[in-house]
Parts: C-alpha cells; sequence; structure tokens
C-alpha cells in the first residue's frame, strides 16, 4: 500500500481524513490496513507486515492526537509488540457469553437499597366477574390479571389459551414478520403441566398457564437462538436464559421467540421489516420489534425485550405496548445475548402496566451467572394511594419545539392527568451541560468487543443491513475507539450519575416526554427505570404516540404505580389494531 509523509499524518490540515491514513489506521490498530474487512483474520497468524511510523502516524491523526516525529519514533516497537498480543487475544476466540472482569454499578457510593424481606409486599389485582367467553380468540387481547384469573378459577386451561395464541401467531406472524421459531411442542408440555398443577391444587401464581414470548437474544436449550441475525440463523445455544428459567418456574409458557433487529439494533432481521400492528407499511421499531408487535397484536400474553439504548421504549412507543425497562442490575441478562454489559437491561412488553409489574416481579433477583444482578426489595400493592410519591417533570422537554405537533400536545394532556390525580409535580432540570453523545462510545466500544470474532471473521458482511448507522458499520468503528477514550467516557458517565443523583435527590418518579432532552440517553447511561405507555393515537394514520416516567434507582414499583394510575384514567391501552382485532 502506498503511504503518506508522516510530515503530512502528524499535519493533517483539513478536518477530514482520507480513505489512505483511515487504512493506514487500521493497520496500525491491527484492524487490516489495505481493505476493510478483507483478511481480517489473517492477523492473528502473522499475516500482516510490521507497523511502521507512517501506520501510527495516521492512527495519530485518526484519534485526534498531536505527537511529535520523534515521540512517533519512539513508538513503533510498542505497537508492533502490542499487535503481537492482540493476536494472542484474538486466538482465545471468546464467546460473546464470556463477561469482562469489570462490570458497571448504577449504585452510587454510600447509597444502599432495602432487599426483600418479610416486609416486602406483592399483591396485584383479581378481576371480578371475568368470565370465560363462547369464542376463546376473544381473550387475545385481554391483560395477564384476567387471563390469570381464568386459569386460577380453572374457567380457561392453559392448554386452551396456548393453542388460541399458537393459532394467532400461525396466522399472523408472517403479516408481522415478527417470529423466528415457534416453541409449540415445548409449550404444549408446559402448558398440559401447568393444566396438571393447578387441577390438583398447586397455584405457582399470577403468570401461572400464560403464554409469552422471548426476544431471540435469550437461550432456550430446546431451540435455535438466532439474535436476528443472519451468520447466527442456525446458532444452538445449549442452555435456558436465567430470565426463561425464572417465568418456567413461574408457570409461564414460552410459545415463540421473537424477531428483534439484527444483533439488538433496529426492525430489520434476516426475514425482513417486522412491522407495527397499527400500520402494515411502517416498521415496528426496534430492537425490541417481534415482542412489541405480537403483544400488540394479541398474540401472546406477554414478552420479554430488551434494552441498551432505547430499545424496550422505542418499539413500545411505535405499536402501542405498555413496556418497562428496569433498573440495572434488576434482572439477570445471563443467557442473553451481550451487546454492551454495562448497559444492557432485560424487561417486560405487556398490554397494561400492572402486566410488567408481575412480569417484573417473576424475572428480578440475584443470578450467580450475571454479576451485575441483585436483590432489591420489588414492592407492588396497586391500591396504594399516591400521596407518598414524590413526583417531578421535565418543564423543557414539555416545552421544546416538535415537528409531531399533535403528540406534544398528547404529552401535555397526560401531564394534567397527573395533576388531576392530586399530584403536584415539581419542576426539574437535567443536567444538559454533560457531553452525553460522547458517552455513546461506550456502547459503541463494548459492542466492538462483544462481537470481535464476527467482525475478525469478515461475516459481519452477511447482515442484512449495511449502511452508515447499520450494526456492522458502528461494530466496525467502535473497534477504532482508543481505550484511553473508552475509559474517559466512563469517568463522565460517573460525573453524570453523580449530577443526576443531585438533580433527582427526593424525587421517586419523574414525567416526561418519551423522547424529550437527554433523558433517554442519559437514564440508559446511568441505569435509572423507564415505564413507558401509550398516550394518544395520530390522527393522520391512527399510529400510537407515548409518555414516559422515570423512576429513581430501584424505584420500580414507584415508577409503575404512576404509570398505571395515568393508564387507569385512559383507555389508550384498550385499543386494539382493527387488522388484528377478533
Amino acid at each position: 500500500m502506498s503511504r503518506e509523509d508522516p510530515r503530512d499524518s502528524l499535519n493533517p490540515g483539513p478536518a477530514s481524513v482520507n480513505r489512505r491514513s483511515f487504512m493506514a489506521s487500521l493497520s496500525a490498530l491491527g484492524l487490516g490496513g489495505t481493505a476493510l474487512p478483507a483478511a481480517l483474520w489473517a492477523q492473528t497468524s502473522g499475516g500482516q507486515d510490521a507497523v511502521t511510523r507512517a501506520d501510527i502516524a495516521a492512527a495519530v491523526r485518526v484519534a485526534g492526537l498531536d505527537f511529535s516525529d520523534e515521540e512517533v519514533d519512539l513508538m513503533v516497537e510498542e505497537v508492533n509488540g502490542m499487535r503481537e498480543r492482540y493476536a494472542q487475544l484474538r486466538a482465545m476466540r471468546m464467546p460473546n457469553s464470556v463477561v469482562p472482569a469489570l462490570h458497571f454499578n448504577p449504585v452510587l457510593p454510600g447509597t444502599s437499597y432495602p432487599a426483600p424481606s418479610a416486609s416486602t409486599v406483592f399483591r396485584y389485582t383479581r378481576p371480578q366477574g371475568v368470565e370465560r367467553p363462547a369464542d376463546l380468540e376473544q381473550l387475545a387481547f385481554r391483560p395477564v390479571t384476567e387471563l390469570a384469573e381464568l386459569v386460577r378459577t380453572r374457567r380457561v386451561t392453559s392448554t386452551e389459551l396456548t393453542e388460541m395464541y399458537l393459532g394467532r401467531l400461525r396466522a399472523h406472524g408472517d403479516t408481522l414478520l415478527a417470529v423466528i421459531t415457534l416453541t409449540e411442542d415445548l409449550a404444549m408440555r408446559q402448558a398440559a403441566r401447568a393444566d396438571a398443577e393447578i387441577a390438583r391444587g398447586y397455584y405457582r401464581g399470577p403468570l401461572h398457564g400464560i403464554p409469552w414470548g422471548a426476544k431471540d437474544l435469550l437461550s432456550e436449550d430446546e431451540t435455535l437462538t438466532t439474535w436476528g441475525a443472519k451468520p447466527y440463523e442456525e446458532q444452538y445455544i445449549p442452555e435456558d436464559s436465567t430470565v426463561g428459567r425464572k417465568l418456567e418456574e413461574a408457570g409461564a409458557v414460552l410459545v415463540a421467540k421473537l424477531t428483534l433487529g439484527a444483533l439488538a439494533r433496529g426492525d430489520v432481521w434476516y426475514g425482513g421489516l417486522t412491522r407495527n400492528p397499527w400500520n402494515l407499511e411502517q416498521g415496528s421499531s426496534g430492537s425490541s420489534a417481534g415482542s412489541t408487535a405480537t403483544v400488540v397484536a394479541g398474540l401472546v400474553g406477554f414478552a420479554i425485550g430488551s434494552e441498551t439504548l432505547g430499545s424496550i421504549v422505542s418499539p413500545s412507543t411505535r405499536c402501542g405496548a405498555s413496556g418497562l425497562r428496569p433498573t440495572f442490575g434488576r434482572v439477570s441478562r445471563a443467557g442473553a445475548m451481550a451487546l454492551s454489559w454495562s448497559m444492557d437491561k432485560l424487561g417486560p412488553i405487556c398490554r397494561s402496566v400492572e402486566d410488567c409489574a408481575i412480569v417484573l416481579d417473576a424475572i428480578q433477583g440475584s443470578d450467580d451467572q450475571d454479576p451485575t444482578a441483585r436483590d432489591v426489595a420489588f414492592d407492588w400493592d396497586p391500591e396504594r394511594p399516591l400521596s407518598d410519591l414524590r413526583v417531578a417533570y421535565v418543564p423543557s422537554a414539555f416545552e421544546e419545539e416538535r415537528e409531531d405537533a399533535e403528540w406534544k400536545a398528547f404529552d401535555e394532556t397526560s401531564l394534567e392527568i397527573v395533576r388531576g390525580l392530586g399530584i403536584d409535580p415539581v419542576p426539574l432540570e437535567l443536567p444538559d451541560d454533560l457531553p452525553y453523545d460522547a458517552m455513546r462510545i461506550i456502547l459503541s466500544a463494548e459492542q466492538g468487543a462483544a462481537f470481535d470474532d464476527l467482525i475478525l471473521s469478515g461475516r459481519e458482511d452477511l447482515l442484512v443491513l449495511q449502511e452508515p448507522n447499520a450494526r456492522p458499520n458502528i461494530m466496525r468503528t467502535g473497534r477504532m475507539i482508543p481505550a484511553a477514550e473508552y475509559i474517559q467516557a466512563n469517568r463522565a458517565r460517573t460525573i453524570a450519575m453523580h449530577r443526576f443523583a443531585r438533580v433527582m435527590e427526593g424525587i421517586d418518579v419523574v414525567v416526561t416526554p418519551s423522547f424529550g432532552g437527554s433523558m433517554l440517553l442519559l437514564t440508559n447511561l446511568t441505569g435509572h427505570p423507564q415505564a413507558v405507555i401509550p398516550n394518544g393515537y395520530r390522527s393522520e394514520d391512527g399510529t400510537p404516540t407515548s409518555i414516559s416516567f422515570v423512576g429513581g434507582l430501584f424505584a420500580d414499583a414507584e415508577t409503575l404505580r404512576l404509570a398505571k394510575a395515568v393508564q387507569d384514567a385512559t383507555d389508550h391501552h384498550l385499543r386494539r389494531p382493527p387488522l388484528f382485532a377478533t
């Protein structure tokens, strides 16, 4: 490859980086200096020439640093030695399931949270007068609270519910492109076991016998786990995820593995674009695309999704589901595809807020397979008055100009509903002088490591989307982030955590537009919970909008209580997409 003059590389002039210097910097980093991604695996066996000072000069330019010629000369030998060490690490071919020795803790020093105890309360609504309909498909859109009461009282069997949902999945799954695998044999066995247990008086709780769907980044030892990505289309992981195991212990019935945007980005997987049940011309958003679409279309009783940076909030908004991104560390990620070890969260996607509380109670808690998972009390009593909640709102987020004026009006109405509940929310402003967008490199760097083998083998070329903002390109560029900058971003994250903790002092829940200001990015970095509910439907095309509730750390119950009260004051969550209504 032709080389630039090193002095030109050290004194770049224009801010843009040309292709030759970019490729030279890849070579210096051990990522292939002549083509991308061709021959990326070759470096593990010494298949590349030694790094030159020109390579290092180009890498210095890409990193935005300013080293003298003499300093670059001194680096040559050490950088070549580092490349040998890179090769040793890559030769290990660590699977995605290997967790780094370092892990993120959202709890700041000097702060503690109550562990579950005898005083911890979990009470859920048992609706009265729920009767079996003549046509069981009339149950397709019922919340878990109603389905649970029908199963508990043996008015409907789990087998009947399971057969009904499997039938709807077969009928509508291809329309939505929301299903990767039907788990029929497993589901029928689990349903039969639930019916037998309930018949002999052994009732496990409100999820006993309830059919559910798993975002296909959760492993299940009886089926494939594809991560929505072509390179993993035939992947088999011989273990159950901790969340899947806990739901099985609660008696729930797994009926399907559901779509996700490839490697948990967007709504395009190797089978196509997962559709919004309200508008089949529109994607369902992602990455928990199939989980939200199937819940809203009445194809499962509830689903599990995941969020790293909006993957529960965004599709729940697009499709009109009730979703919860729990506090980081409340739910184990063991057995789930890792994208970002310090940001990934698993959570419920349901038809009602209380359903989210029921599912969260079943899946939360510590796990010896995930060092971040912990036991923290989850007190749920929907009858508890709201008077003990300390509520805030973000005025600037409600006031900011938006293209969707109708959605803005819906958000303002939601805030008025909060006030109508006898709550006087106090104004709160976020610490918006911090570079949150720059902290995104935490996610970029971690995903580059999580899919190291995929990138080095060149198989990321098999992913359907190959665009600037698609997963393959983000993973490739993530490999270009210097380790020091990744650490600096995490140090900035610590400052953000302290600043946000001061802002949240004395506050249980914040009412906020779902995508207003920096809240979504900030709270995914700090680990705070966020509940999202539908709050209106656009007059133009009938698609949903949403409002969100952000809680203090481990204040998931308080967050859900306020969200439920606002939801109960409206009927937005009761509407059904006409194409799938029965």
